[in-house]
């Protein structure tokens, strides 16, 4: 999960601080160390010899990815559209850049070696700011790069379902957790609706129950390919939960590599 282009949920806004709890670093772990080896063979011959992979990490959230992906080396930038999410993120990864902006129209007038886009993109729930996210993946994405994008639904294989997470007390002795319920209320469109409850219990022992519901964007695989090859991109996909994808959550992966320039050396 991650920040909300379109809709401020108060998860990552007045919750934002909770994070760690809800969403514990350390289930990130396996999915992390899956993405760092597809971005950092994806980056090979950009990089260059001596220095990391440089990646963009757009909708980088609460930055839980990102601390696993620096450990195995790659150089992050992180952009995400809540400032409440980059303070918690901030926490977890104080020696990377932290830019607030929006995954569909951020400009940072440079390339990196690859680009990221995980989980946030499921509250993309339009073509039309896919297709944003789309260009901006392809703008900060230098020539012979690869862009990875991991939503987390499909409307082909979306299945109503419940789930729950949440983590150990912290040092300060609060605890988090939360339950959800997925449904598509509308099969025909390119959403589904999740509603979550968060039950946070405070250091003094005080528990504070909130609910919320949240629209995500549940695109068809053939509308995510078309998308991608539209920016400019040749579009491909990594293996998904039927090859064992190591995720918490069933993702799948697209990617787009953006092709070499005319004589550009490999």
């Amino acid at each position: 999960m991650s920040t909300a282009p379109d809709d401020d949920y108060r998860l990552y806004g007045e919750l934002a601080g909770w994070w760690p709890l809800i969403s514990p670093p350390g289930e990130y772990a396996a999915e992390a160390e899956y993405l760092a080896a597809l971005l950092s063979a994806g980056a090979d011959g950009g990089a260059g010899a001596g220095r990391p992979a440089e990646v963009l990490d757009l909708g980088s959230g609460g930055g839980c990815v990102a601390l696993h992906l620096t450990r195995a080396g790659l150089a992050l930038t992180l952009v995400d559209r809540s400032a409440p999410m980059l303070a918690a993120s901030r926490e977890l990864n104080p020696g990377l850049p932290h830019l607030q902006g929006d995954m569909r129209t951020v400009r940072l007038g440079r390339a990196f070696d690859a680009v990221l886009a995980h989980d946030a993109v499921d509250y993309l729930t339009t073509e039309a700011d896919l297709a944003q996210l789309m260009a901006t993946a392809y703008a900060h994405c230098r020539p012979g790069g690869l862009a990875v994008f991991v939503p987390d639904h499909l409307a082909d294989t979306f299945r109503p379902g419940r789930g729950h997470g949440g983590g150990d007390r912290d040092a300060a002795g609060r605890q988090a957790s939360f339950s959800e319920h997925a449904t598509d209320p509308d099969p025909a469109d390119d959403w589904i609706q999740v509603d979550y409850e968060f039950v946070l219990r405070g250091a003094d022992g005080a528990r504070q129950v909130i609910t919320e519901t949240h629209r995500l964007g549940a695109f068809r695989r053939a509308a995510w390919l078309r998308l991608i090859e539209a920016a400019g991109f040749e579009a491909g996909e990594g293996p998904g939960p039927e090859a064992g994808y190591p995720g918490e959550r069933p993702a799948h992966i697209f990617t787009g590599r953006r092709p070499e320039e005319p004589g550009q050396v490999p």
